[in-house]
């Protein structure tokens, strides 16, 4: 592991995730909610940058469930983590669907340094709130998309809302997730991932809230409710 790699990241949240890695496609398991978002994620990203044809890397794809759905939507893909056992298991799921996704242990930084300016789509769903320094991870998203590239986001705001929903209801309550997947302290507010894009020279295209109902179990999008998990779509600046 580089100097970089060891600087941003937490070895807690890596063992974290190694730990579901066996349970990482089971729909029903622990990862279900992912399970349950990812057409959500998918289309979120398809329908304002376009995935055919496209050279796309997923930051933090832990077992490759967004991975190999953007390779169906026909983008060459690149999914990059720096937890052994999720790849291990996207590499043995991949066999199965023979979907090409090229898998790589490596950090978001060292791969900005090896490929800058090589894809045409990042993303990077559900991981800022997982490393120490969110910042650095934005700016590797930033060196790596080609100009005027775009550049995706997900992560959970950080108010007393999100805390209720994202950790008492979702980890305590509904046992949607694993007691301790989430720190409230690093949920990050919109207009801080913003302030972090547009430090890498990113420009914020849009915001937009995803809201689970607990009723009815579903998800959907919402451009007015930011709350607790929201994406943002941003594009690299070309001045």
């Amino acid at each position: 592991m580089t100097e970089t790699q060891r600087s941003n990241v937490d070895p807690g949240e890596i063992a974290k995730f190694d730990d579901l890695a066996s349970r990482w496609w089971d729909r029903e398991g622990e990862c279900k909610p992912l399970h349950d978002i990812n057409p959500l994620r998918l289309d979120y990203i398809d329908q304002r940058a376009g995935l055919t044809g496209h050279r796309v890397i997923d930051v933090g794809c832990g077992g490759g469930i967004l991975s190999e759905a953007m390779a169906h939507r026909g983008a060459e893909v690149t999914g990059i983590d720096l937890g052994e056992a999720p790849l291990s298991v996207a590499r043995l799921h991949q066999q199965e669907t023979g979907v090409e996704v090229d898998y790589r242990c490596i950090s978001a930084e060292d791969m900005a340094d090896q490929q800058p300016g090589s894809f045409d789509i990042v993303v990077c769903f559900e991981m800022l709130e997982h490393v120490p320094d969110p910042g650095s991870v934005i700016k590797a998203c930033a060196r790596m998309a080609k100009p005027g590239g775009h550049v995706f986001f997900s992560t959970i705001n950080r108010n007393p809302k999100s805390w209720a929903m994202a950790i008492v209801g979702a980890e305590y309550v509904l046992n949607l997730l694993p007691r301790g997947t989430h720190s409230f302290q690093r949920f990050i507010r919109p207009s801080e991932l913003a302030r972090w894009a547009r430090q890498a020279n990113l420009e914020v295209r849009d915001i937009t809230g995803m809201i689970y109902n607990p009723f009815t179990r579903h998800y959907r999008l919402s451009s007015k409710d930011l709350d607790v998990n929201y994406f943002m779509h941003t594009r690299v600046s070309q001045s």
